[in-house]
């Protein structure tokens, strides 16, 4: 008994993920409806273009920083097209984001590009322009932050299904996302 709590402090991050993913298990066991209150349609995924990560010349230390805290950004190649609640809406083509914005450090359980993509795209799209851009490419639907963060946790539930995972980004963007939300409206207040 002793070897197996030794070994589950030495390598606890991996001990997180297995607790997380069991009480994610029994979440979804005992909650089986899922409740959205926008429903999310695509025909194909984005497609998506990575965009360098500038270290060529940044001197060591900037090029650690980067290695430790960037984000890779991703430019969308293709316009990319969706529906929620039927209506039709677009992310142009040259849109650039990095998915869901997860930290760094939790990259290796989380990844940007994993179950939380799709998501993250249209968030970000939202964040940055406080609104959702129609199909015709002229009109908006309007967003607050809350509103932004519901469409990307109802996305998510609709797209992964895993409960405990979404409710955890859901919250996360809840406490911490308005440093984004903030910076990108201190843009806009500048143009």
């Amino acid at each position: 008994m002793e070897t197996v709590i030794e070994l589950a402090l030495k390598f606890w991050q991996y001990s997180l993920l297995i607790f997380l993913i069991l009480v994610g298990f029994l979440i979804n066991l005992l909650d089986r409806k899922i409740k959205v209150k926008y429903k999310f349609e695509y025909d194909e995924y984005p497609i998506l273009q990575p965009i360098k990560i500038p270290t060529a010349g940044k001197g060591f230390w900037t090029m650690i920083q980067i290695w430790l805290f960037g984000s890779r950004k991703w430019k969308v190649a293709k316009d990319f097209k969706y529906r929620l609640d039927g209506e039709a809406y677009v992310i142009p083509k040259g849109f650039t984001c990095d998915l869901a914005s997860t930290p760094k450090f939790l990259h290796f359980i989380l990844s940007p590009s994993g179950l939380l993509m799709m998501a993250g795209i249209v968030h970000d799209w939202g964040f940055a322009n406080a609104s959702l851009l129609k199909a015709d490419k002229k009109t908006t639907m309007k967003l607050d932050q809350k509103k932004a963060d519901e469409i990307f946790l109802d996305i998510n539930l609709q797209i992964n299904g895993f409960y405990l995972l979404n409710k955890l980004a859901f919250w996360s963007l809840r406490l911490a996302g308005f440093a984004a939300w903030n910076k990108h409206r201190k843009a806009e207040a500048k143009k």
